[in-house]
């Protein structure tokens, strides 16, 4: 990834895994993090590389980078990659993002997964959370690694 600029996308809303993940991925690359209600700073021109990341809600990415999607103009194959945490680290779970991302005209180019902690609903009182203490150092290590191969 060298002498690229890349920009990642992050949407962390409950416990911070997914900032994580995108600050594991920031040190091995050097990219900007933003939140997608920034973009409208940011000129997407800029960059030779964005990536976009949430946890998942509902088998999906968090509906504001599906609003950020719709919102962009078409892009000449502007190279992408997804990553997300979840309960149990399902890549196939970014289908929809990655099928939105190409109707836009992007080209992804990689993707990231890895378990995080969730404790909401029914699952805080039944289980204390599942996939707890996640993501660890080695799904940071396993970040910094993907970077590394974009």
């Amino acid at each position: 990834m060298n002498n690229k600029k890349i920009l990642i996308i992050c949407v962390s809303a409950h416990h911070g895994n997914t900032l994580k993940i995108a600050e594991a991925i920031s040190r091995a690359s050097g990219a900007k993090i933003i939140k997608p209600a920034e973009i409208d700073n940011e000129n997407l021109a800029d960059y030779d590389l964005i990536g976009l990341e949430s946890g998942i809600y509902n088998r999906r990415h968090h509906q504001s980078l599906f609003d950020l999607i719709a919102r962009l103009p078409i892009q000449n194959r502007k190279k992408a990659f997804v990553f997300s945490t979840n309960t149990f680290g399902l890549a196939a779970l970014h289908d929809p993002l990655k099928l939105k991302l190409a109707e836009k005209g992007f080209e992804v180019v990689g993707e990231f997964t890895c378990r995080g902690f969730i404790n909401h609903g029914f699952l805080k009182y039944l289980f204390g959370g599942l996939s707890q203490g996640r993501p660890n150092q080695g799904d940071l290590r396993a970040a910094e690694g993907f970077a590394e191969r974009l």
